[in-house]
């Protein structure tokens, strides 16, 4: 795959690379391989300088993951697809990766169908149990650059009525104990923190928007267990399973720039089951 990347002032090969988002590691990669770096057409090292108007060219070689079999599965939207990003729209009760418990049923396996064996590289992993949009980078490059600058918003329904119609919760987070899965609140945790409104309340359930300052494993789930009011069917962290049999959260928007600068914002509507729960 190439990219191309024109300078604005006179500058050093690797420095415009670096500025324009390119990581370290693919430059390296990139300055091992045959016509990897090169300017009009001839291969030019890291140091040397060009002009403004100039043009960069980067190759990247094409990676295949010959470990995650293609699988055509079911109930997988693309909502979003140019040359270097996918968005899916993730049913609940599939896995992001492939595990023991868990082979041939994930989105990594209807990536690699689609991609005909792309790198399944994952930007915002959804749990099994949650929904909506989830972003893959077709590249390493694609990866690097959309690292940490991707806007998320989750929609979730929780148990009972907050007292606030806007918050924010502000509270570290920790394994418990000895468990490789579930999390906890306590001040020797790493720093999280989340915000939400909400949109709409019935009887039993409130329905928020929510979004993350930080990004710990479950940090949705433990901050309102925490408060007092559990997603509505988490019952890892106190929640009822009468109304629903997972977790009531889904990824409803993602807002990112594209490889050529544009503002993209996706969005996935808010699944049936769990509209049931409020309407």
């Amino acid at each position: 795959m190439l990219y191309r990347f024109k300078a604005e002032e006179r500058i050093k090969v690797g420095e415009l690379l670096l500025k324009s988002g390119v990581s370290k590691s693919l430059i390296r990669k990139a300055k091992r391989t045959d016509g990897g770096i090169t300017v009009g057409g001839v291969t030019r090292f890291t140091n040397e300088y060009i002009d403004k108007g100039e043009e960069v060219v980067l190759l990247e070689a094409e990676k295949t993951n010959d470990s995650t079999a293609p699988v055509l599965l079911d109930g997988i939207g693309i909502i979003y697809q140019d040359r270097d990003i996918i968005v899916y729209d993730k049913p609940f009760g599939m896995p992001c990766h492939e595990s023991l418990g868990h082979t041939g049923d994930t989105l990594s396996n209807f990536h690699a169908y689609i991609t005909h064996g792309e790198v399944f590289r994952c930007i915002n992993r959804l749990d099994r149990d949650t929904s909506g949009c989830c972003l893959v980078a077709r590249s390493a490059c694609a990866a690097h650059r959309l690292s940490g600058n991707v806007r998320k918003l989750y929609t979730a329904v929780c148990e009972g009525h907050l007292a606030q119609k806007e918050g924010v919760i502000e509270i570290p987070i920790k394994r418990e104990n000895d468990s490789i899965i579930k999390r906890t609140c306590a001040p020797d945790g790493q720093y999280a923190k989340t915000s939400y409104r909400v949109i709409a309340q019935n009887d039993r359930y409130t329905l928020c928007d929510i979004t993350l300052a930080t990004g710990r494993t479950h940090q949705i789930r433990v901050h309102f267990a925490h408060i007092g009011h559990p997603l509505a069917g988490d019952d890892m962290y106190g929640g009822s399973r009468e109304d629903t049999g997972r977790q009531a959260l889904h990824c409803s928007r993602l807002e990112f720039t594209d490889s050529d600068g544009k503002a993209v914002t996706v969005s996935s509507p808010l699944p049936e089951d769990m509209k049931r729960l409020m309407y």
